[in-house]
């Protein structure tokens, strides 16, 4: 009887020892303490990453238990990502729940290459800002809108937001990066153009260096930079392809009177066509010295460069059509 009883006593003290272990790890870290912490949750983080990164900042007393009372309730798919205000007298479940309401701010996302309009369009789903005061209020900052992950107050105003974007455009790009351009015989905002044309014409580093250099061999004769997307830029929105980069260009698009029109009109463009990246601004400032006139992308994305236009013509026919 005893042999049998011994076991039962055993679970039944380990139930007791895990509940105990389980209302222990739930309970506030300072019960008397409010003062408010911004716990920030980043675009992608687990429940694992976000229960660590809790008790690092001391708001929960256990990982685990954080992890089993949000699985326990459901919350994992509704935890959102952004900052919170959370304090130490919170409880572990109280925390959860607080993770899946708004946030404070909202997470903006820009990839390298958007014109003004395109980021209007981010900035309205994300902030509420109208697209059309956006415009017109950041069209002037065209290409020193850095591209980024951001965390933005939601309350921000138009003009904020673009500081924001313009601060951390001048954070990024630093004094370095500024001097290699202008080594290159460029100004700086020569620089910011040749690059917004590099984030719309190559895909990888390598690219953009040749391809600054081939283009800066044309501006050194005065010859047509014949840049497809300064056209595509000139164009505006494309209704048909629903796209401010329309890819089917005519000849007669290529005629558009535009001074962004690089076939027209020698030389850059009044200013960037799009917000480049660090990598195409780093470009510039290393741009690969060389003999080539021209250039082509291949339907498999690779680049293939020529000296003449009879060559280039030969790698069209070859590698185009």
């Amino acid at each position: 009887m005893k042999r049998l009883l011994a076991p039962f006593f055993i679970l039944i003290l380990g139930t007791v020892f895990a509940f105990l272990w389980f209302k222990e790890g739930s309970l506030p870290v300072e019960k008397d303490n409010h003062s408010p912490v911004i716990f920030v949750i980043s675009p992608g983080s687990s429940v694992n990453q976000i229960a660590r990164n809790l008790e690092k900042e001391k708001l929960i007393r256990s990982p685990l238990v954080f992890y089993l009372l949000v699985k326990t309730h459901g919350l994992e798919k509704k935890i959102q990502y952004g900052d919170f205000r959370l304090s130490p007298s919170m409880n572990a479940l109280e925390i959860a729940k607080e993770l899946t309401h708004g946030t404070l701010d909202a997470w903006v996302t820009i990839i390298e290459g958007l014109r003004v309009e395109e980021i209007a369009s981010i900035v309205a789903k994300e902030l509420s800002i109208p697209e059309t005061i956006f415009i017109n209020k950041a069209k002037a900052k065209e290409g020193y809108l850095f591209p980024d992950t951001y965390l933005v107050p939601k309350g921000a105003s138009c003009e904020q937001i673009i500081t924001i974007l313009e601060n951390n455009f001048k954070a990024k790009v630093g004094k370095t990066a500024r001097q290699a351009i202008l080594s290159q015989g460029l100004t700086f905002s020569e620089g910011i153009i040749l690059a917004s044309l590099l984030e719309r014409e190559a895909q990888n580093f390598e690219d953009k260096r040749m391809i600054a250099g081939i283009l800066l061999n044309r501006l050194n004769i005065d010859m047509a930079l014949q840049v497809d997307a300064t056209v595509q830029y000139a164009l505006g929105y494309s209704s048909k392809e629903q796209t401010w980069w329309p890819k089917n260009l005519t000849s007669a698009n290529l005629k558009v009177d535009s001074p962004y029109n690089t076939y027209l009109y020698p030389g850059l463009p009044p200013s960037p066509i799009a917000n480049p990246g660090l990598e195409s601004i780093l470009a510039v400032g290393s741009l690969k010295p060389n003999k080539y006139f021209y250039y082509l992308t291949d339907k498999n994305g690779v680049m293939h460069y020529a000296v003449s236009l009879k060559e280039h013509n030969q790698n069209i026919d070859k590698y185009l059509n």
